[in-house]
């Protein structure tokens, strides 16, 4: 059943208390939700208007003029634009965050495929995949080569985002022990490269195959 209430028109009338942003978008967006219930229009409510006036004055009295705050915003954007939230969210988590998780497997995605690249891995000789899983969890990333596979996921431990081991071709699932890595290192392709080559006892690109003498 429809109900309105008045303390949205007391907090309109004297909006002393709501100094902050957080303050005042709260009562702005409580003011809305109590005219919908009420079956009214917000658009056309007094003390939606004046909530949202005064959110206004409050934000024009906190930072720069707006030019200034354009600028910032612009050179924030230049500034991650390229780089990997990666080592961000590995901190933060994604589980039951929709947005954070699909964001984790593109640039997890990107960065494995700047692995294959530093690992000198010619396209199509390895696969790239993703297991999303549940929403508690943030699931895999997989690079899968004839002799390397290579897992990205949360949940393992700080320092242990990254596993790595030696196969016997993309059929096989269980390979060799693991060994781990932090994220941050796979922020650094062509460095973690050298460890896997090294960790797997890996070939170095352009090495020619071992050969037997008769």
């Amino acid at each position: 059943m429809a109900y309105d209430i008045a303390f949205r028109f007391q907090q309109a009338l004297d909006p002393s208390g709501l100094s902050t942003l957080p303050a005042c978008l709260h009562a702005l967006t409580t003011a809305i939700k109590d005219c919908r219930n009420a079956g009214k229009s917000d658009d056309l409510d007094p003390a939606v208007i004046l909530l949202a006036r005064h959110l206004g004055a409050v934000a024009r009295d906190l930072g720069e003029n707006d030019s200034l705050l354009r600028r910032v915003c612009m050179d924030r954007i230049a500034d991650m634009r390229g780089k990997s939230a990666l080592a961000v969210l590995a901190q933060k988590g994604v589980s039951y965050d929709e947005q954070a998780k699909k964001l984790f497997h593109s640039d997890g995605r990107k960065a494995l495929k700047r692995l294959g690249d530093a690992l000198c891995l010619a396209d199509g000789s390895y696969d790239l995949r993703s297991n999303k899983g549940g929403i508690a969890v943030s699931g895999e990333i997989i690079l899968h080569g004839e002799d390397i596979y290579v897992q990205l996921g949360l949940g393992i431990g700080s320092g242990r985002e990254v596993m790595f081991r030696r196969v016997a071709g993309r059929r096989d699932y269980c390979g060799d022990r693991n060994h781990w890595a932090a994220i941050g290192e796979l922020l650094e392709p062509d460095r973690l490269a050298v460890r896997i080559r090294r960790d797997l006892h890996l070939p170095n690109p352009g090495t020619p195959p071992l050969r037997l003498v008769a």
